[in-house]
């Protein structure tokens, strides 16, 4: 039997670390939040685009981006994404540890909604995600 949640995040990250730390931060939240993760954008596509095993996949209420994946980085997705009719209204917030100002302009030129750099301190990348969740999963109204 399936739980349902109240809201589902896929996360496009490549580093096992991050996506093992940032489904602990949302399981240390007050609502039931369903992470999925793919490990570059081309298995994100396919995630959203309900190709191959991805045939059932729930649709995101956002996204979180890595910028630097194999195969499909994150600024290529994002391109991909913003140019699909279906998808480019979901919310895309980049989660990096990038802080280069061109990473910054060109990823809010290429549609995403959010970046966030991530915190090297534990406590402090918990806090991160628990901010984005309050912002982007119970303030912010989506379509």
């Amino acid at each position: 039997m399936e739980i349902k949640s109240d809201f589902t995040v896929l996360l496009v990250e490549d580093e096992a670390a991050d996506v093992h730390l940032t489904k602990m931060a949302f399981k240390q939240s007050r609502l039931l939040v369903n992470v999925c993760d793919v490990g570059d954008g081309v298995e994100a596509l396919a995630f959203l685009r309900r190709e191959g095993n991805y045939h059932s996949a729930p649709w995101p209420d956002i996204i979180l981006l890595d910028l630097n994946m194999p195969r499909m980085d994150g600024k290529t997705f994002l391109t991909h994404l913003k140019q699909d009719e279906k998808l480019k209204r979901i919310p895309v917030i980049v989660l990096t540890t990038s802080e280069a100002e061109s990473d910054i302009v060109e990823s809010y030129e290429l549609g995403c909604s959010g970046f966030v750099t991530k915190p090297m301190d534990l406590s402090q990348f918990l806090r991160a995600i628990q901010k984005v969740e309050d912002y982007w999963l119970t303030l912010v109204k989506r379509p």
